[in-house]
């Protein structure tokens, strides 16, 4: 009996090791279970507020959604408030085609200005505008604010042509068909046209293309009077031309703010051709003395060589008679004085 007991205590106890496992278990699975615990904590004092937020505003984002956009570098409270002010402002509550968190991360994922887009679909709802969430995104990564586009849409603002903040001049220049320089400035009011935002001409093309059709309306008048008399002509006809083509806006109305008449420049372009005639004209005529008095030194010349030429001449008849009488063909003659017979000499 005394060699059993030894015998006994030197086996191994299954049940000990099973305990043991089952402790080792327990401690892995609490261990675990804090972690999570601890981190459920911290996720509910990080985002329990926004979700929260959410939940009572029915913006349906989970706190999961919210965990996902800190991990997607996307600011959590922006998109959150940005989707809560449309649903209060009633738009884009579809959850499939509307505002919905997905599409306002890609906007903030862009570069976009989430809540300024938000804030220009709510004003445009208010005032009767279609504009949706993609057009606004678009408008938005262009590069304009879409937010001044439908302020501007509502309450048209006023554009100065010319503009001077962007040119040195401060009038624009015209002529009519009289000559007489008119300067006018004028006033241009205009209001954001959505639908061609995107791709549309901005403020220097208007402003552009209104100068131009006024200084081409006082040239085709007859006088600086008719324009003076009525500058409402003017502004109707360069209305009519359509000059809010292709541009970002829509004209509303062309006013003549101010007209000066200035000088006449018809008169001096006469003035200043007459003096050119004049120029012209004296040029020619000093080139016609000029020739004259060639002309004339040269007949001079030649009155001079041929004065020498019978000078020559009148030398060799002397000459001539002497050879002639030298070789006996020249006789003599009485003249009407002399007797009859009284010449003895030959005639040549």
């Amino acid at each position: 009996m005394t060699q059993i007991w030894p015998t006994l205590l030197a086996q191994p106890n299954p049940r000990g090791a099973a305990l043991e496992g089952i402790h080792w278990t327990v401690l892995l699975g609490g261990v675990i279970v804090t972690v999570f615990v601890f981190m459920f904590l911290m996720t509910v004092l990080a985002y329990g507020r926004l979700w929260f937020q959410a939940y009572m505003s029915n913006a349906r984002v989970s706190l999961l959604s919210l965990v996902g956009m800190s991990l997607r570098q996307v600011n959590a409270r922006v998109i959150l408030q940005a989707k809560i002010m449309a649903l209060q402002a009633g738009v884009g509550s579809d959850p499939h085609t509307g505002i919905t968190t997905r599409r306002l991360e890609a906007h903030y994922l862009a570069g976009g200005n989430v809540p300024g887009v938000i804030n220009a679909i709510i004003a445009a709802h208010r005032a009767d505008i279609d504009l949706d969430f993609d057009r606004a995104a678009a408008i938005d990564l262009a590069g304009r604010d879409v937010l001044e586009a439908v302020r501007t849409s509502v309450y048209p603002k006023v554009i100065d042509c010319p503009d001077p903040a962007k040119s040195r001049k401060s009038h624009l220049s015209a002529v009519a068909k009289n000559g007489v320089e008119l300067q006018i400035r004028a006033r241009v009011t205009v209001r954001t046209n959505l639908a061609q935002l995107i791709g549309g001409a901005t403020e220097e093309t208007i402003i552009a293309r209104v100068g131009e059709g006024i200084i081409t309306s006082i040239g085709s008048s007859e006088s600086h009077l008719e324009v003076m008399e009525n500058p409402h002509r003017i502004s109707k006809a360069v209305l009519d031309r359509g000059l809010d083509a292709h541009t970002a806006f829509e004209i509303v109305s062309i006013d003549i703010a101010d007209i000066d008449v200035g000088e006449n420049i018809g008169a001096r372009l006469q003035a200043d051709q007459a003096e050119a005639d004049t120029r012209v004209a004296r040029a020619k005529a000093e080139e016609r003395r000029a020739n004259a008095i060639a002309r004339e030194q040269e007949m001079k010349a030649r009155v001079a060589e041929n004065r020498a030429r019978v000078i020559l001449a009148e030398a060799e008849v002397p000459m001539a008679m002497a050879e002639a009488f030298r070789s006996g063909n020249v006789i003599d003659t009485p003249g009407r004085g002399d007797a009859p017979g009284a010449g003895n000499g030959k005639r040549a």
